[in-house]
């Protein structure tokens, strides 16, 4: 049976003391909730604070990225050794933004998924395909690609403790989701994906996400998916309200 996972993605978004504010708040607001976990991506200058609200509760911290070395003259970058340091549990890796706008390759982005598995954090690897490969109908293609190369000699051990997030780029931020019978189906490939690489028997234990525009009135239809497995939520999880309602999801089916 796999644990539903719902990860708040901050992105660029909130200072430390609205940061901290809005994890005690869901601290508070999630008391009760099981059977699904949780865990919330503030910015890197908010990491230590926000870790400090969570401690004692249920929800987990994350990290939006790390550079794939353990130290070294990388100015401006963060290792995981260092998001461990300040109680890191997930960090997301191979975001579309950071592929848009950062130029990251499927290259660099598997020796992420490397080093962050060896220091103990998990993945949630995002991979997903722009508006123009759908229409051209190459969005398995792509997103099999993506797989393949992200995942490049991870073996099934370590595949274990990776969570993929399909992220359809078109979706991410525009308001547009993938309504629930295109995620499912999508997700259903990938599913279909790592059974080709890693066997049936861990292709099943693996979450996967969806994430793109993910609001408190659509992920009830979502979650009544059965190869959906949560969802990395972004504006919405930037207030109490709308994430908590997102969190005490009520599958429709």
């Amino acid at each position: 049976m796999r644990t539903p996972l719902i990860a708040g993605n901050w992105k660029m978004y909130k200072r430390i003391s609205e940061a901290t504010a809005l994890a005690r708040s869901l601290v508070s607001g999630l008391q009760g909730v099981d059977g699904r976990e949780v865990a919330v991506c503030p910015p890197f200058t908010a990491l230590y604070a926000v870790g400090e609200a969570l401690r004692g509760s249920s929800v987990q911290l994350g990290a939006q990225n790390l550079y794939p070395e353990a130290e070294g003259a990388y100015t401006g970058e963060i290792s995981p050794a260092m998001l461990v340091d300040v109680g890191c549990v997930y960090v997301i890796l191979g975001h579309s933004e950071r592929r848009q706008h950062l130029n990251e390759s499927d290259e660099f982005i598997n020796r992420k998924v490397h080093l962050a598995l060896t220091h103990g954090l998990r993945p949630i690897l995002c991979v997903g395909e722009t508006l123009v490969e759908r229409e051209r109908g190459e969005e398995i293609k792509v997103v099999s690609t993506q797989l393949r190369a992200d995942l490049r000699d991870i073996d099934e051990e370590q595949m274990a403790k990776v969570v993929i997030a399909y992220e359809p780029v078109w979706a991410i931020g525009t308001g547009h989701t993938a309504t629930p019978q295109q995620a499912q189906t999508m997700h259903r490939n990938i599913r279909e994906m790592l059974v080709h690489m890693y066997g049936e028997e861990v292709a099943e234990s693996i979450r996967i996400l969806y994430g793109g525009s993910v609001r408190s009135d659509n992920i009830d239809q979502l979650m009544a998916q059965p190869d959906i497995d949560g969802a990395l939520v972004g504006g919405a999880s930037l207030e109490v309200e709308s994430f908590a309602r997102i969190v005490k999801y009520h599958p429709i089916l």
